[in-house]
């Protein structure tokens, strides 16, 4: 079970938080970003979601010190400021994502659900889907007994796809994110590599790469 670290100062609304969130993951609170700080030395957390009017250590600067640190622990802001340049203000110190208050809960499980699952990827280089693994070392596709090793752009381009299940990519978006800003290639060598992979894939019923038309592409992965 994920552990999820609440920095709060507000009483009430820390254990509203609290409340709703342990169904789902292990819960710990601290007071102020400097608790939280020594929470996270002490012991770890997977996630934290922060106000930022707190007093000692405020949110933008324990995300700033932990992003100093190394850290890269995915945050949430959670506050009742919403003026676009607190927003800006926190997305440059290194927060991940950032809601108002008054929070929706099925909203914030389901980008806590995002972070996590982007946050174990980056980590562990892997995507497990059922029985179909991606192993970012290796670029690699494994099933069952079957191996498959992928060239190394269409792996990044299916390593991408399925890194953000239901997000739509433009053909801009695979061609920097894949080939880089500088290539000469263009959507035409984007639509080869997907057909490519439709190909390769075309017996997996765990994933299936989509056309949005006049768009770009996106994965779905099987419930």
């Amino acid at each position: 079970m994920a552990k999820i670290l609440i920095v709060e100062d507000d009483e009430n609304v820390k254990l509203l938080l609290k409340t709703r969130l342990r169904t789902r993951y292990e819960t710990e609170c601290a007071s102020d970003g400097a608790e939280a700080l020594r929470v996270i030395a002490a012991r770890g957390a997977d996630l934290v979601i922060t106000d930022i009017m707190m007093p000692v250590v405020d949110g933008y600067s324990l995300v700033e010190k932990l992003r100093a640190a190394g850290s890269d622990i995915p945050v949430i802001m959670l506050t009742a400021k919403d003026a676009l340049s607190d927003k800006g203000k926190g997305f440059a110190a290194g927060c991940d994502d950032y809601m108002t208050k008054p929070v929706n809960f099925e909203e914030l499980v389901w980008r806590i659900d995002a972070l996590l699952r982007r946050y174990k990827i980056a980590n562990e280089g892997k995507i497990v889907m059922g029985g179909v693994v991606l192993e970012q070392s290796s670029f690699t596709v494994t099933r069952g007994g079957e191996r498959t090793e992928l060239p190394t752009k269409e792996f990044k381009l299916l390593y991408l796809l399925l890194s953000y299940p239901g997000k739509i990519f433009t053909k801009e978006n695979i061609l920097d994110s894949v080939w880089g800003y500088d290539s000469e290639s263009d959507e035409s060598t984007v639509r080869t590599h997907i057909n490519r992979l439709r190909k390769r894939f075309e017996n997996y019923p765990e994933f299936e790469i989509q056309t949005i038309r006049g768009v770009g592409y996106k994965a779905v992965i099987s419930k």
